[in-house]
């Protein structure tokens, strides 16, 4: 006799699979219905049309976070945050563009394998808040979050401590070093297996982590932002939060504050630097 809950669960896949596409599908209309006429992406498979979804969603991500960014912090703001001489020049951003651009193609490559895998069944992604509950929708969050946080970290940190990984990998990203050459564009400014590697965890997390699958879009998205704000070497003072402060720190010293949006793994495996130390010493 067939097994009953092996039917359910057959089923209920079937039918988180036919609500994993009609959200990709729904996404895809949206963005590629905005900016390209519909014989260009219309006749694509869905795999293309979800990878240039997420392609020119990146891209329009990046410049324009960074393009506002450093509009307000550069001009707008001169001198208030960040003094003249520190202002990154035009030829460092534009370099820092060039490479972002030159990588953004393969960096967003993860996210479409990872929806392609959502949607054929292999994660443990879910489709609908109600599926869970909000309760459960929360704590899952918590513990996803906290995973990534661990996995970047160590990815992060290893990309470092391995030799060969860092000279044919990070240091793309680390000739950055100094204030006046760190600017909101050096955030996705990655050799693209470098970028990839640090994004991972995200997607390594839906094998084993019920998450919702919109909430998953949204974060390895809102990595573009974040990205870009860690590099303007403003010092919000937000603690717990990693912000530019502290990453400017793993910049110029390369053994600290290798975390990503808390300082909690830093602290806990004795890599933390606190930049007020540094303001302290100065003074």
């Amino acid at each position: 006799m067939e097994d009953p809950s092996a039917a359910t669960t057959l089923l209920l896949n079937s039918e988180y699979s036919r609500l994993f596409v009609e959200d990709t599908d729904l996404y895809n209309r949206i963005v590629l219905g905005t900016l390209l006429p519909h014989f260009v992406w219309g006749p694509l498979p869905h795999f293309l049309q979800t990878w240039l979804r997420n392609y020119l969603g990146g891209v329009l991500l990046y410049l324009l976070s960074g393009l506002l960014w450093c509009f307000y912090i550069y001009y707008w703001k001169r001198n208030v945050y960040v003094p003249k001489d520190a202002i990154p020049s035009r030829r460092a951003m534009l370099l820092q563009i060039s490479v972002a651009m030159k990588a953004m193609p393969w960096y967003t490559l993860l996210p479409t394998v990872s929806e392609y895998l959502v949607e054929t069944g292999w994660t443990k992604c879910y489709p609908r808040l109600y599926n869970v509950g909000w309760l459960a929708y929360l704590v899952y969050l918590a513990i996803y979050l906290s995973i990534v946080e661990f996995g970047i970290y160590w990815m992060h940190r290893e990309l470092h401590d391995i030799k060969p990984l860092y000279k044919y990998l990070h240091a793309t990203h680390h000739i950055y070093n100094k204030q006046n050459t760190l600017s909101p564009f050096a955030g996705l400014a990655f050799h693209p297996l470098d970028g990839i590697l640090q994004a991972l965890p995200h997607s390594l997390c839906l094998f084993f982590m019920p998450i919702h699958f919109t909430t998953h879009l949204v974060l390895i998205f809102i990595e573009g932002i974040w990205t870009a704000n860690i590099h303007d070497c403003i010092h919000g003072k937000l603690w717990p939060v990693m912000g530019a402060g502290y990453h400017t720190i793993h910049h110029t010293t390369y053994r600290h504050n290798y975390g990503h949006y808390t300082i909690w793994m830093d602290w806990l495996f004795g890599t933390f630097h606190n930049p007020e130390e540094d303001e302290g010493k100065a003074m």
